[in-house]
């Protein structure tokens, strides 16, 4: 059995400090845990990082995957790792930053709704289906007139940089706990109020 952990976001230098990027930089978390580097797949349009995810003894096959095609393209990619590495819905995580989460704040669940998510609506078009297990990383809503496009675009400021370095943690904790402890659980340890800072 193997799990299939997508970080969502967009590729190349200009949007790597952006709140749209927060499942990417999750993921890239996970791989250094997992003392690893993320490669561009043979196969599919993405950077992946095989290997075993969790204590020796107790680990499991995971996959590591960040799509290199633009977010509202996210879909091709992760159909093709899922038909690569024999991937069953129910053990696909794919993790994404979410507007109506306040920032810092993280909840998980399965299936349901694209809420707008380019990502997301182009995953269920690719895929399928939208039965898979989602850890949604609060960035909150523009403050004023701001279009919620160019919100999503724009850096973090910095004074959220180190607010943004515990979401980014705690998202790939909590993918690991949907690993370790299933969903309830999960659910119970990162779906509280609390905010970062």
């Amino acid at each position: 059995m193997t799990w299939l952990i997508v970080g969502l976001g967009n590729p190349g230098p200009d949007y790597s400090a952006t709140r749209h990027n927060f499942g990417y930089l999750s993921v890239s978390e996970i791989a250094v845990r997992m003392a690893g580097r993320l490669a561009k797949h043979k196969r599919a349009n993405a950077l992946v990082l095989e290997g075993r995810l969790g204590a020796p003894g107790s680990s499991v096959n995971a996959v590591l995957a960040q799509p290199l095609s633009f977010m509202n393209e996210s879909g091709g990619p992760v159909k093709a790792l899922m038909q690569f590495y024999d991937v069953a819905d129910e053990n696909l995580i794919v993790l994404h930053d979410e507007l109506d989460i306040p920032f810092g704040s993280i909840r998980v669940k399965f299936g349901g709704g694209d809420n707008g998510h380019n990502g997301l609506k182009s995953i269920r078009k690719a895929v399928g289906t939208g039965e898979y297990l989602r850890v949604r990383l609060g960035i909150g809503r523009p403050v004023g007139r701001q279009d919620p496009a160019d919100f999503v675009l724009k850096p973090f400021p910095s004074a959220q940089r180190a607010e943004a370095v515990v979401l980014v943690a705690r998202g790939a904790d909590a993918a690991e706990s949907l690993v370790f402890e299933g969903l309830e659980r999960t659910q119970n340890i990162f779906n509280g109020d609390g905010e970062v800072g």
